[in-house]
């Protein structure tokens, strides 16, 4: 199969996966029930994926890929590495608070058996904070525990509550807009930690 052709047969995955998640959350949202809304036949899910958990393990790495990519990036090519972190913000933020990571995070604080959990802290905090301590390394000339509350630092005052308000529907999405101005107040604030 073309590589074309399997991600376009993805993204029907993925976007059935997230239409069922959303009404009938993490448990109810079988292999089966997604295959067939996405028109695949379930063999296809279990050979690309392994099971369900390997399935939502992929929407997680899918969603944070973009962020994923442009940090790695900016460490490997930067000459300003603040510049990079006021270019990745928004970046990290938009797909952090976007309707995709807010759905994922809704369901695994519904699914009992930590499962979805698991995958998205293995997927997406366990890949891009240690690439944001070494961007935040690169920035502040830190290293070690140093660059590590650093770059808790930084995330906290970039993302804040906003997500756990996103997750239990008390905070509408942000505009690029706010997602902007958020980010620009956070590399204020940061600046002045250091």
């Amino acid at each position: 199969m073309r590589e074309e052709t399997r991600q376009r047969r993805h993204e029907a995955i993925a976007q059935a996966a997230y239409d069922l998640l959303a009404v009938k959350g993490y448990d109810g949202a079988s292999m089966l029930s997604i295959a067939k809304a996405a028109k695949a036949s379930n063999e296809t899910l279990y050979r690309w994926y392994g099971d369900k958990q390997g399935l939502f393990a992929a929407l997680v790495r899918d969603n944070a890929a973009q962020t994923e990519e442009v940090l790695t990036k900016a460490i490997e090519n930067s000459s300003d590495p603040l510049n990079s972190l006021h270019e990745i913000a928004p970046v990290f933020l938009s797909m952090l608070l976007g309707e995709r990571a807010i759905m994922l995070n809704r369901a695994a604080a519904a699914e009992p058996s930590g499962e979805l959990g698991a995958a998205l802290s293995a997927g997406g905090r366990d890949v891009i904070q240690p690439l944001f301590a070494r961007l935040v390394a690169k920035a502040t000339g830190t290293s070690g525990a140093q660059t590590a509350q650093l770059t808790g630092q930084f995330l906290g005052l970039l993302v804040g509550d906003l997500q756990i308000k996103r997750v239990i529907g008390v905070q509408a999405e942000l505009s690029q807009r706010e997602i902007a101005s958020r980010a620009d107040a956070a590399l204020v604030a940061f600046g002045k930690l250091f």
